[in-house]
């Protein structure tokens, strides 16, 4: 990979973290308003019942769930076209 003069790979990073977030903020914020519902759709992923280790004194439970949203995925590509003019 040829790393560009002034990119930094963490910038990239949060921004497309930042994308998430707000994206997702948006699809569920207006998932009651019914010209921009849309933007709530989606599909959840993941381990849905958590897995479960108990060594007596300790136990320790692992889940994870992943919601992809259109309104997330909106927010991915704005911030990967941010980073572009940055």
């Amino acid at each position: 990979m040829v790393k560009s003069a002034g990119k930094n790979n963490w910038a990239l990073f949060l921004l497309l973290l930042a994308g998430i977030v707000i994206g997702s903020f948006a699809a569920k914020m207006t998932a009651g308003i019914p010209y921009l519902s849309w933007l709530s759709y989606g599909q959840n992923f993941g381990i849905t019942s958590p897995l479960k280790l108990d060594l007596g004194i300790l136990v320790l439970t692992f889940a994870i769930t992943i919601k992809v949203t259109l309104g997330s995925i909106i927010g991915i590509i704005i911030a990967t076209i941010i980073y572009k003019f940055i």
